[in-house]
């Protein structure tokens, strides 16, 4: 009789290894090496009995034999979350959607499922009873007679109904809650995770239902489970947020079918989750005029412009060591920001504290808000507002030149439409640029200090 085979797999990077070891040798993690036992195969492991009762088994093609063409997609009833698909759910695909608890990623997919009128749709759900989602259900919208909800946790289960109903769409909440009677452990185990992920991949790619996985979030911010779980699907949703915060945005960490820069933006209402067409309008504030520290950048996401508010404060160090706080922007880029203004401007900030934070709860990564950045410290600093009709957008090089920035079109638009009468670019954007189809004053720098001069004078 063949014996349980234990291994020690990385729970970050999914590494696998005969015995534990301290430190991953992959992802050089301290700590992530967890126990798993592997059954003895006594029957047959439930992903191939899926696969070989669904499809038959697939032959070798020719290259050039392969008709390729656009994928269909299935149009979500939701403008923000078939931008971040890619334009829309493609059948056959398994998509995961993770996030914080509380944070609203239940509510977006029964709001989501509620919509898809004409489809049969089978809600998975080994959290909540049929009556909390009911509940919810009545306060989201309207009742779609073709949604079907199962609570149960068993794999062997959920296929059964699966099959007898055949669904266009599957959703199960959460997969940390399913199990199978093929690994013996725990729900949530790493050995169930795995292989339940694995069973509901190979029938998704089989029978051409799309099945979206909801999956908790752990204590350090990554998906619950394996980093191999993110390897299995096609597409990985991360929703994020603030609980104190009204706005909730949605991104794509990795699409096999689709841009992963691309984010959807919704509000947080008592009926649900609202999706916010405009950003720029909701993320700036009418009463930032005569506030010192505030300065307005025009950042792109995706294929989007929005204008965000960036807010700094600098004070006076308590202590001998100056603090170094962000909020929603990398801490490492202010530190090397800060020094270019030490060392390029002449400005001494080693012995003061500063504060930044991106207005409405956003976490920006395009380098085009370099600009504002030093604008709202700069600010903040001598206590100096800026005009409430001026923006910018500007990467900074650590020579302290201004460097350009793509879609300078787009961000220029976008500000005009808005109301701001100036705005601050880099010099080299204005190559081939025609001023007299914009009505707002284009200001071009080359230099840090430039920018200082033409808004603080």
């Amino acid at each position: 009789m063949a014996k349980d085979k234990t291994v020690y797999v990385c729970d970050y990077c999914g590494q696998e290894s005969v015995k534990w070891m301290g430190k991953c040798p992959a992802c050089n993690r301290w700590g992530t090496m967890k126990e798993m036992k592997i059954a003895a195969p006594s029957k047959p492991s439930l992903s191939k009995t899926v696969s070989q009762s669904t499809l038959e088994r697939p032959a070798p093609q020719q290259l050039h034999t392969i008709e390729a063409g656009a994928e269909p997609r299935i149009d979500m009833g939701d403008n923000e979350l078939n931008r971040v698909l890619g334009g829309g759910l493609v059948p056959g695909s398994l998509v995961l959607l993770g996030g914080e608890p509380g944070i609203g990623k239940s509510t977006l997919t029964l709001q989501t499922v509620l919509q898809l009128q004409g489809r049969r749709i089978l809600y998975v759900s080994g959290e909540e009873s049929a009556r909390q989602i009911k509940l919810r259900a009545d306060r989201l919208g309207p009742v779609n007679e073709g949604l079907y909800v199962l609570c149960e946790t068993s794999l062997e289960t959920i296929f059964q109904h699966i099959e007898e109903m055949k669904p266009d769409l599957v959703v199960i909440d959460s997969i940390q809650t399913v199990q199978t009677e093929t690994v013996e452990s725990s729900a949530g185990s790493l050995a169930q995770i795995r292989e339940c992920a694995a069973a509901l991949l190979r029938y998704a790619k089989a029978g051409g239902t799309s099945i979206l996985l909801i999956g908790h979030i752990n204590k350090e911010g990554s998906l619950a489970g394996p980093k191999v779980l993110e390897h299995i699907v096609d597409v990985v949703l991360q929703f994020e947020g603030d609980q104190h915060h009204l706005y909730r945005i949605l991104r794509s960490i990795k699409n096999r079918f689709g841009s992963t820069s691309e984010l959807g933006i919704y509000e947080m209402r008592h009926d649900g989750l609202r999706q916010v067409s405009n950003p720029s309008e909701l993320l700036l504030t009418d009463n930032r005029e005569g506030l010192s520290g505030v300065a307005i950048s025009c950042s792109i996401e995706g294929v989007r412009p929005f204008l965000i508010e960036t807010q700094a404060l600098v004070s006076t160090a308590a202590y001998g060591t100056a603090q170094r706080s962000t909020t929603g922007f990398d801490g490492r880029r202010l530190n090397m920001l800060l020094a270019v203004l030490e060392k390029r401007v002449g400005f001494k900030l080693a012995q003061k504290d500063v504060f930044l934070n991106i207005a409405g709860g956003l976490r920006v990564t395009d380098p085009a808000i370099d600009l504002s950045v030093i604008a709202a410290v700069l600010s903040s600093n001598g206590d100096m507002p800026i005009e409430g009709d001026v923006c910018m957008a500007g990467e900074v090089g650590l020579s302290g030149e201004i460097r350009p920035v793509a879609r300078i079109e787009q961000r220029i638009a976008e500000a005009e439409k808005l109301g701001f009468k100036r705005i601050l670019i880099p010099s080299h954007n204005m190559n081939g640029l025609d001023k007299k189809q914009y009505k707002i004053e284009l200001v071009p720098v080359r230099r840090v200090v430039e920018a200082v001069r033409e808004l603080f004078g």
